[in-house]
């Protein structure tokens, strides 16, 4: 395998696909510069780690990012952050998290899963953070029902790869993250609802941005029901021969070689 890699391990979105684990709900890895990091760890994220092939050892992540606080997204995020610190006994490891995941009502880390890490770090709109010497960014404050920030990897002298998370469309979303190699976008429903009161892209929303981001490869995730039933596969491929570009839909347990983006 790449030494630089983002493994989606679920590509579930919303809560019907997840309640249903038409598509599993488990979260991304990603490999960067030598860094182990697991992005949104939703229900089953430790389950899939083990069953990975190869499997992915959680006690030798450096890092849990979670861009907001819904199940969907966090799910798993204080079983696999005491696994990854055996319990506690062993404090090591990062997390990077919105305060609303680590305080209050919506808290979704026990604070005795907190205390047994390194470090926890509360993220904020357009700020720079480093695991270890790779780097990453945040996107200004999607709209979104919770505090949601998407997320950008700068690994030094490899691709950038973005994560567009759930969102509606808004003024300025497009330019946080233009210059990316690698665009990863969560696109729950295959038509806006009707009810207009749901902030999530539609695969319309998705193209958009894409064209106006240009990314090396954008890839499609984070499926609602409306876009299983409309097959996100062909649609991808529909949307890479319209725009030029090369679009990808997510299935579980797809690889993306961030070496061959590489140079």
């Amino acid at each position: 395998m790449a030494a630089d890699f983002v493994k989606f391990l679920g590509t579930a979105g919303a809560r019907f696909v997840m309640a249903r684990q038409l598509r599993y709900s488990a979260g991304t890895f990603l490999s960067l510069q030598g860094q182990r990091i697991m992005l949104d760890p939703g229900p089953g994220t430790l389950l899939r780690c083990a069953k990975s092939r190869p499997s992915i050892d959680v006690t030798e992540l450096d890092a849990v990012v979670l861009t907001h606080a819904h199940i969907d997204h966090s799910g798993d995020a204080t079983a696999l952050l005491d696994a990854m610190t055996a319990g506690g006994f062993d404090p090591r490891g990062r997390l990077f998290a919105p305060a609303q995941c680590l305080e209050g009502p919506d808290a979704v880390v026990l604070d005795y899963v907190q205390k047994g890490l390194e470090e926890v770090v509360r993220l904020e709109p357009e700020h720079g953070y480093s695991i270890g010497p790779l780097r990453f960014s945040t996107s200004p404050r999607h709209r979104h029902p919770l505090d949601t920030y998407g997320v950008t990897f700068r690994p030094q002298g490899g691709p950038v790869v973005g994560f567009l998370v759930d969102t509606e469309p808004f003024e300025g979303l497009a330019a946080a993250y233009r210059g990316v190699d690698l665009l990863v976008v969560n696109v729950v429903r295959r038509e806006p609802h009707p009810s207009g009161k749901v902030q999530h892209l539609c695969l319309d929303d998705a193209r958009e941005l894409i064209a106006e981001i240009g990314p090396r490869k954008a890839v499609l995730t984070h499926f609602g029901m409306t876009m299983l039933k409309a097959k996100p596969w062909e649609l991808a491929q529909a949307m890479s021969e319209e725009l030029g570009l090369d679009v990808l839909a997510a299935s579980d347990g797809m690889t993306v070689d961030l070496d061959e983006l590489a140079g």
